[in-house]
């Protein structure tokens, strides 16, 4: 008899986000952005994690890499958002040692498509609903890109910027406004860059009671470069000059 071999680390341990169970009190996280600047992506996120009106948890990690040339910030159900990154993680490793050789950018996005497609029966439930921003760089075009998601898997590309989260619906037309009036934020250096970022990430918490900002706790930076993924630290020096007063 013959045995087909697993095309996917999903097919390999039986992953199937539809056959997930939820409950109806879930931890949720909030605002995530993703920033373009001369050297590449900036990505940041609040760290608060919420179920209903309480906060359980302000340090949760939003942002993650995938590999060397992908970095995902999430968002929605938490555990669910988790869960999600660590299979698609394990799936691009996965992927290399079965046919030696990185998975191409299409392959990657149809993974996340396929994980959120299959993630869908359970969303429209209100069970297990999450949303990514990911940040790709492809060493053949030497080219960065920036792309947001719907909760049935589709995909969305913007050459500047990309956020998701409850919060991101109070800041969504400031992107469009610095862009304006600063110019590109592809042509700016990374400390303008991350200035705006910040700003924008501290009036989603003033506007949004589901994101935590940075008054306690730093939120989660990280930067996608032709060299790779990189945390960003930030202490209380860096982040005072954004806070509102």
């Amino acid at each position: 008899m013959k045995i087909e071999s697993p095309r996917t680390f999903a097919d390999l341990v039986g992953f199937r986000p539809e056959a997930t169970e939820g409950h109806e009190q879930e931890t949720h996280g909030t605002t995530v952005l993703a920033l373009r600047y001369d050297q590449g992506v900036l990505m940041l996120a609040d760290r608060r994690a919420t179920m209903g009106n309480l906060i359980m948890y302000d340090q949760a990690e939003k942002v993650m890499p995938l590999d060397d040339a992908s970095l995902v910030a999430i968002s929605g159900s938490f555990a669910r958002s988790i869960e999600v990154c660590r299979m698609l993680k394990h799936s691009f490793k996965y992927y290399k040692r079965m046919f030696l050789s990185e998975m191409s950018q299409e392959g990657k996005l149809q993974e996340i498509s396929r994980a959120l497609a299959g993630n869908l029966p359970a969303a429209m439930q209100g069970i297990g609903v999450f949303l990514p921003i990911l940040a790709t760089y492809d060493p053949g075009t030497e080219r960065f890109s920036l792309y947001f998601f719907d909760t049935a898997g589709a995909r969305f590309e913007h050459p500047e910027y990309a956020t998701a989260g409850s919060g991101s619906e109070r800041i969504r037309g400031i992107f469009e406004y610095l862009s304006r009036t600063k110019g590109s934020f592809a042509g700016r250096q990374l400390k303008d860059v991350l200035g705006d970022g910040l700003h924008m990430l501290d009036i989603a918490a003033d506007l949004d009671s589901a994101t935590g900002g940075f008054l306690k706790v730093p939120p989660c930076a990280w930067t996608l470069t032709a060299s790779g993924v990189q945390p960003l630290e930030l202490d209380a020096k860096t982040l005072a000059p954004y806070r509102a007063s």
